[in-house]
């Protein structure tokens, strides 16, 4: 999982645009929204259409979406709980 959760950090990154932002400077475990990476719902978009692309798994709903997007952490146990 944690290589998993490295790889996921340099997506977001790349994905995001986080030009100054580097993979050790995200808290696993920490909201990417708001007080963490003080991400909005246009990210979100980013992270759907990421993990869509990138992993081959839907987010069915906007109230899954926002507990799969909670953290690094939660993006990767979903990723891991629906890998086909």
């Amino acid at each position: 999982m944690d290589e998993l959760i490295n790889n996921l950090k340099i997506e977001i990154i790349e994905a995001l645009n986080l030009e100054d932002v580097k993979a050790e400077d995200i808290d696993t475990e920490a909201p990417l929204f708001n007080e963490g990476l003080g991400l909005d719902s246009i990210d979100a978009l980013e992270l759907i259409v990421l993990i869509e692309k990138k992993h081959g798994i839907k987010i069915q709903s906007a109230d899954e979406g926002k507990q799969i997007l909670y953290s690094v952490k939660t993006i990767a146990e979903f990723i891991i709980k629906n890998k086909k």
